[in-house]
């Protein structure tokens, strides 16, 4: 019979009783940790107190380290409010298509077996965005700036959308 196994448990273990009575579900209320508040149920009980954030300052949303809420900007320069902000978007990536190496390499290599057929290789694309997109916001005697590394065209579209939602709140 092991530790956890025993009917009637000793002075000394934790979920011990004076009235020799065990509750079910393990340790009493205060040996739980952190703060326990009582709460009228039928029967009674406890409930642990948690406290709530303030509906306020909930992100609604982040762009970079640029995090925001209805009524807060928040940067690791300081929080400030976000009525009266300058949203400002700099797309500086780029996208290039180009014909891959392996491409080329095969057309070279079927074109004296196939003759022409080996050229259609070349239409093959590739698509490379490279870049960044900087977000800056301005505000209270604030500013910010934050550059975001861009790998697809549509990530410069939702960062468009996150900044034109934050210019809404603004």
């Amino acid at each position: 019979m092991n530790q956890y196994s025993n009917p009637h448990p000793g002075q000394g273990e934790p979920w011990h009783h004076s009235g020799g009575e065990t509750p079910g579900w393990g340790l009493p209320p205060e040996q739980q940790g952190g703060a326990m508040v009582p709460y009228d149920a039928p029967g009674g009980g406890y409930q642990p107190a948690v406290p709530q954030p303030p509906v306020d300052d909930t992100p609604l949303g982040t762009i970079g380290e640029i995090a925001f809420s209805q009524h807060t900007v928040i940067t690791p320069v300081g929080r400030f409010p976000i009525r009266g902000t300058v949203w400002t978007v700099n797309d500086m990536s780029r996208t290039e298509r180009s014909t891959p190496t392996w491409a080329v390499i095969t057309a070279i290599l079927v074109f004296w077996w196939t003759c022409l057929l080996g050229l259609l290789f070349l239409l093959v694309k590739e698509q490379r965005t490279t870049g960044h997109v900087q977000v800056t916001v301005q505000g209270h005697d604030k500013h910010y700036s934050t550059s975001i590394m861009v790998t697809h065209p549509a990530v410069v579209g939702q960062i468009h959308q996150q900044v034109n939602y934050a210019r809404n709140l603004a």
